[in-house]
């Protein structure tokens, strides 16, 4: 029986002047560091970040949006470009505990985590079975898109499953506590971490 934190997306494209901004971003991916200093080697068998990893020569499944424009539901701006700057991890992020990355969205429109895999092909689920993960943590961006499909999938396969509050952010306010509650209801916790001891949330942030 182990726990498994998983990193949601904290990439430059999800993050301040990035295609797809999420405000707050850049304080996240530094508070989850501290989180990551403070609980990475002693509470965690594994953590996993994941990233968006999207093809640059094709709309990626429909997901990006065509000359009409975006609708910002289904289709979005272009972003998380494989190789790109926009696809790297913040560099506010603390990779050094990163034991293994997944990527997503490589040519299909994907959100959850659980659809991402490893370079070597393993998909996460797969991986998490590899270690005898049963206990997920949930955090990063954004709330009310691939941090709720994480989670839910998450809970779908049936893993014990929380998400920080304060180590996630959001898009739209009222999405994102909707996102929160329909965790709750699929049987999730979602939790405060212990962060607020000496790092104030983020700035600007929605939860």
């Amino acid at each position: 029986m182990a726990r498994a934190l998983l990193i949601v997306d904290v990439q430059n494209d999800f993050t301040e002047d990035g295609a797809l901004a999420v405000a707050g971003g850049a304080e996240l991916a530094a508070r989850i560091s501290a989180f990551l200093h403070r609980h990475a080697e002693d509470e965690y068998d594994l953590v996993v970040g994941s990233r968006d990893w999207h093809h640059g020569d094709d709309d990626n499944g429909g997901h990006f949006a065509g000359p009409e424009g975006p609708d910002f539901v289904t289709t979005w701006p272009v972003h998380c470009v494989a190789g790109t700057p926009g696809a790297e991890y913040h560099p506010e992020l603390d990779t050094e505990y990163v034991d293994v990355d997944v990527f997503k969205g490589q040519g299909t429109p994907d959100y959850s985590a659980f659809q991402a895999r490893t370079d070597g092909g393993v998909p996460l689920a797969g991986l998490l079975a590899e270690h005898h993960v049963t206990t997920v943590d949930v955090i990063g961006l954004a709330t009310d898109h691939c941090v709720r499909a994480t989670a839910l999938d998450a809970l779908a396969a049936g893993y014990d499953v929380a998400v920080f509050d304060d180590l996630v952010a959001g898009v739209d306010a009222d999405r994102s506590a909707r996102a929160l509650d329909e965790i709750r209801t699929a049987g999730g916790h979602v939790d405060h971490s212990d962060m607020d001891e000496g790092l104030a949330n983020p700035g600007g942030a929605v939860l």
